[in-house]
């Protein structure tokens, strides 16, 4: 069942294939994360979040703290 009023998150960062192994553990854990996607086609490395919840902080906090360079878009 899809949720209703999902916040969409749009981040340019610098995900790479070999990121994945260590990132989808991550967003998969986060509990208010309720689809994740991210576009390694897209020259930004777009990843792109849908939650009920404002969780921008938390997404840059964690992919920080896996050296990863994140910056949301508007």
């Amino acid at each position: 069942m899809i949720p209703e009023n999902l916040i969409i998150s749009v981040y340019k960062t610098s995900i790479s294939d070999s990121d994945l192994i260590r990132i989808k553990p991550i967003l998969d854990n986060l509990d208010k994360i309720h689809t994740w996607s991210i576009d390694l086609e897209d020259w930004e490395n777009i990843l792109r979040i849908e939650s009920q919840y404002a969780i921008e902080k938390e997404i840059i906090s964690a992919l920080d703290a896996l050296s990863v360079i994140c910056i949301e878009l508007d």
